[in-house]
């Protein structure tokens, strides 16, 4: 299977509430690195949406709920953002310790070393860049529960009359304490996938904008470690899915509503206590 990354320790990590968050058995939410924001998730017809500001360089930060290991599969724009390629479920991805929480901030280079997630027009995002195009503007994390290692059986004893009269411990037979391969997961089981976060798209106003998507930007120092890690199961247990363009274009599209204008303040009596009579102009 191919490696998988353990995130380092001792990094600065953002909390953000729920109201921004997606995801059962972790919590997935969309920051803005350049506030420090984390941006809202707008439910709209069977999606999430973030608006994104372009040019901003953004995070994916996520927060394992459970008591044990899990592993994230993260795309973006249809690209894998650990190894660059085309995404798909069985790829590698980042492992997260019970109750861990970390921000992936790009696309990764080595182990030292990522390239920044920034929001940008789809001409220049690194999907189109590299001939990708079709999945622009959608963020994915395929979560897995980590399977059980197997406890190693007691060692055999075994009688042996030889010359004396002696214990000795036989080995245990081939293979007992082999680990199974991911590729024998279990076979059948599906994904836990909310309804909510994998429908379809619904017929919607066409954006009067260019589309947003995720540029390749600076080189930035971000240390992971390697480490294994054996899938419960062939199919990712949950499957989240948060799709981004800028704030025009959500608007125009409906997913976003327009506040009531608020008018300016005006104050008919500006400058208190009134002078008792009016002056002449100066000049």
């Amino acid at each position: 299977m191919p490696f998988i990354y353990c995130l380092a320790l001792g990094l600065a990590l953002t909390s953000v509430c729920d109201a921004q968050t997606v995801g059962t058995l972790a919590d997935v939410a969309i920051i803005d690195r350049d506030t420090g924001v984390a941006l809202t998730a707008h439910y709209y017809r069977g999606e999430y949406w973030v608006a994104g500001r372009p040019g901003a360089r953004y995070a994916i930060q996520i927060r394992n709920h459970l008591g044990e290991r899990l592993l994230a599969v993260t795309s973006v724009d249809g690209v894998n953002a650990v190894s660059g390629a085309t995404a798909a479920w069985d790829q590698t991805g980042y492992v997260f310790a019970p109750g861990e929480r970390y921000e992936i901030t790009g696309w990764r280079k080595s182990d030292a070393e990522v390239a920044a997630f920034l929001f940008t027009e789809s001409p220049n995002s690194y999907a189109e860049r590299t001939g990708r195009p079709d999945n622009i503007g959608v963020i994915g994390v395929a979560l897995y529960r980590e399977r059980a290692r197997p406890a190693a059986p007691p060692p055999t004893i075994a009688y042996a009359p030889r010359r004396s009269d002696t214990w000795r411990e036989s080995p245990a037979p081939a293979g007992s304490t082999a680990l199974p391969s991911d590729s024998a997961a279990e076979a059948g089981a599906q994904p836990h996938v909310p309804q909510a976060r994998v429908a379809t798209t619904s017929p919607m106003m066409p954006a009067p904008a260019p589309t947003l998507g995720t540029g390749h930007g600076d080189r930035e120092y971000s240390y992971v470690n390697h480490t294994e890690f054996l899938r419960r199961q062939s199919q990712p247990n949950e499957v989240i899915r948060i799709r981004y363009d800028s704030l025009d274009n959500l608007l125009a599209m409906g997913i976003v509503k327009r506040g009531r204008a608020v008018p300016p303040t005006a104050n008919p009596f500006p400058s208190s206590p009134d002078q008792q009579y009016v002056p002449d102009p100066p000049g």
